[in-house]
């Protein structure tokens, strides 16, 4: 008698589909592997192409060039030449969309690039599409003040604790800030903004106190505003600005010994001014010495360029009015040390005393010894120099006013924004 036996299904050919399954699969990961690591890469040559021609298009623009063909060689060279199939660029200023949109300072540029696959095709992905989208600014040069905000600057980028201090105040000198506050701009971590003993600074009307590295404070109590703001962003230096240009040319200043008066221009015969002279002729003096004020000294409609040597004022009794120009290229510039002058500007004077524009070294040292305000004493002035030093007894007044001190012209500036 024969037994029946039931036929299994054909094993083989379930094996088959899993193969071609696995295989499918296989190419899959391929396909995602391989073309997904060049759509990576296309899209981050994109972006690069991309930033290189914004930036190129607004320093060309500020230059007063062809900015957008500028930007298209630039896009072009890296890889991107605007073909219409493989790739597009496209110029927008102001931008189409975002939080630039209608603002002409900026330019956007689109670069869309179409990647041709190689295993993706075969599961229906022919390219892989990526788009990069990059903003620019092209800030024209502008005229207005400098360090809009603050009365008083140290522009230091490094300081040590011990010496080379960017700023600090000690002794028993208060710092009274009226129309702006105090910018420091050392990275120092520890130091760069110190105030030690019974040194205080109080900075009114809002000012602020802004220090870009971080701050060694004896007796919180004494700073206003307090806590001050720390971790701030840095100013560039060399200064981002343009420096007064131009200085007394061959004019020579003269003393005549009858009159006791001296007329401006270049001084030549040492330290400045003359002993026994209290009043200065209107006019840019230019010097190569020493300028040391020791008893009273009026001035009005001067500015003072220290082309070599320091400034001092030689004690707290010296009875001092000087005002910078009101009109001209040296309107509102009462002291200026050059960049290339390493000196001293140290600030003194009576209770009575004024000193009225910018005070600008930036490369100088300053130090305000004093001035007592308790009779109306004060700087009317914006005091920027390279390290800042406050010390002494008395409370010392900076009353800072735009339209009494020196404005000048921005550097014109690009920023990849996007």
């Amino acid at each position: 008698m024969k037994t029946k036996t039931t036929k299994r299904p054909s094993e083989s050919g379930q094996a088959i589909v899993f193969v071609v399954l696995a295989i499918v699969g296989l190419l899959s990961a391929s396909a995602l592997a391989i073309d997904g690591t060049s759509a990576y890469i296309d899209s981050r040559r994109a972006d690069t192409a991309a930033s290189a021609a914004a930036l190129t298009a607004a320093l060309t623009r500020i230059e007063g060039g062809n900015w957008r063909a500028a930007a298209l060689a630039t896009a072009a060279a890296n890889g991107y030449d605007n073909n219409g199939e493989t790739n597009t660029v496209e110029l927008n200023t102001p931008p189409i969309a975002g939080p630039y949109a209608g603002n002409s300072e900026y330019i956007e540029v689109i670069i869309t690039s179409r990647m041709p696959t190689y295993f993706a095709r075969l599961v229906g992905v022919p390219t892989i599409t990526s788009v990069a989208n990059v903003v620019s600014q092209s800030k024209p040069s502008q005229m207005g003040e400098m360090f809009p905000g603050y009365a008083l600057v140290s522009l230091a980028p490094k300081s040590k604790c011990d010496k080379n201090i960017a700023f600090w105040v000690h002794s028993e000198a208060t710092l009274s800030l009226v129309g702006g506050g105090l910018f420091v701009n050392s990275s120092n971590p520890k130091c760069a903004f110190i105030s030690f003993g019974s040194g205080s600074i109080r900075s009114l009307d809002g000012g602020r106190i802004t220090v870009v590295g971080g701050a060694d404070i004896q007796k919180p109590k004494l700073i206003t505003p307090y806590p001050i703001e720390t971790g701030m962003a840095p100013i560039p230096y060399p200064l981002p600005y343009q420096l007064p240009k131009g200085g007394c040319g061959t004019k020579i200043a003269t003393f005549d010994e009858e009159t006791m008066t001296v007329t401006s221009g270049t001084w030549e015969d040492g330290v400045f001014p003359p002993e026994g002279v209290s009043e200065l002729g209107s006019g840019v003096y230019c010097l190569q010495d020493d300028f040391i004020i020791k008893g009273a000294l009026e001035g009005n409609n001067i500015t003072i360029i220290m082309e070599g040597g320091n400034f001092k004022v030689d004690g707290a009794n010296a009875e001092i009015d000087l005002s910078a120009p009101h009109a001209g290229g040296f309107a509102g510039l009462l002291i200026y040390m050059p960049p290339d002058n390493h000196g001293i500007i140290q600030l003194n004077g009576s209770d009575t005393s004024k000193f009225v524009g910018t005070i600008l070294a930036p490369s100088g040292d300053v130090r305000i010894k004093g001035m007592n305000n308790i009779k109306g004493a004060a700087y009317h002035s914006q005091i920027i120099g390279y390290y800042v030093e406050v010390d002494g007894i008395d409370v010392v007044e900076v009353n800072y006013k735009d339209e009494q001190n020196w404005d000048t012209l921005s550097m014109p500036e690009v920023v990849l924004v996007k």
